[in-house]
């Protein structure tokens, strides 16, 4: 159910949205009074491709993945998306033009919203804040050409490479010497963002931690030894 955002009034969700950035306190607070609260559990659609877009979508708490999916029902993970993190942003700039993505909760998941006509009454006060989203389009359009030429790539090696930097850098954090991160994805997802299979991922990720590159504890919490060995690879 759509509710006023409870969860904004003592953490905001906007102050920790770089788009927002150039606002002061007021303004972060009238933005709160206009956005809307939604929970989602998680495998649960947060919008599916083909639905007319309408609103901004800003991960208060948990995880998303945007994803497409082929012909065959095959799945192509675009982008694994955590707190702070927002999406919808093109489609604030068009006339409610289908999404080209399904975004699903990867856990259960609290999502604020703003409406096209709240961001476009926003844009006209503060234009600064257009810049920033034009700014954030940008970057994006940087990493799905990164991915799409990672995804064209025959180097299976190449394709794991990529999705260990990409998740290291999101989820990462120093530890002695290393990078050590707990994966909000499963394995099957990590093949399904790879553009692999599942079992070339496993036998992949196997034998990187063979070559002392990486260090797997469980399914969960996966260690980067030799960063630089991975990045090399892409």
């Amino acid at each position: 159910m759509e509710t006023v955002c409870v969860n904004c009034k003592n953490n905001m969700c906007v102050s920790r949205v770089p788009i927002f950035s150039p606002l002061d306190y007021e303004d972060m607070v009238e933005i709160t009074k206009m956005i809307a609260h939604r929970d989602y559990s998680r495998g649960e659609f947060l919008c599916k491709e083909g639905d007319k877009s309408s609103a901004l979508f800003i991960v208060n708490q948990g995880k998303v993945k945007l994803c497409k999916h082929d012909r065959d029902g095959r799945e192509q993970i675009l982008s694994i998306l955590s707190d702070g993190s927002m999406f919808g942003e093109y489609y604030l700039f068009s006339d409610y033009e289908p999404y080209n993505f399904s975004a699903v909760a990867l856990d259960d998941v609290k999502i604020c919203m703003l409406s096209k006509k709240d961001m476009d009454y926003l844009f006209s006060k503060h234009p600064d804040i257009s810049r920033k989203v034009i700014a954030e389009l940008s970057n994006k359009l940087v990493k799905a050409e990164k991915l799409a030429q990672n995804l064209s790539s025959i180097n299976t090696d190449s394709k794991v490479a990529y999705v260990l930097t990409e998740l290291s850098q999101a989820y990462g954090k120093e530890v002695q010497g290393h990078i050590e991160m707990n994966i909000p994805i499963t394995r099957e997802e990590m093949a399904s963002y790879a553009g692999v299979t599942r079992e070339t991922m496993s036998r992949k990720l196997n034998a990187f931690e063979k070559s002392g590159w990486i260090e797997t504890r469980g399914n969960k919490v996966l260690i980067i030894k030799n960063a630089q060995a991975i990045k090399d690879m892409i």
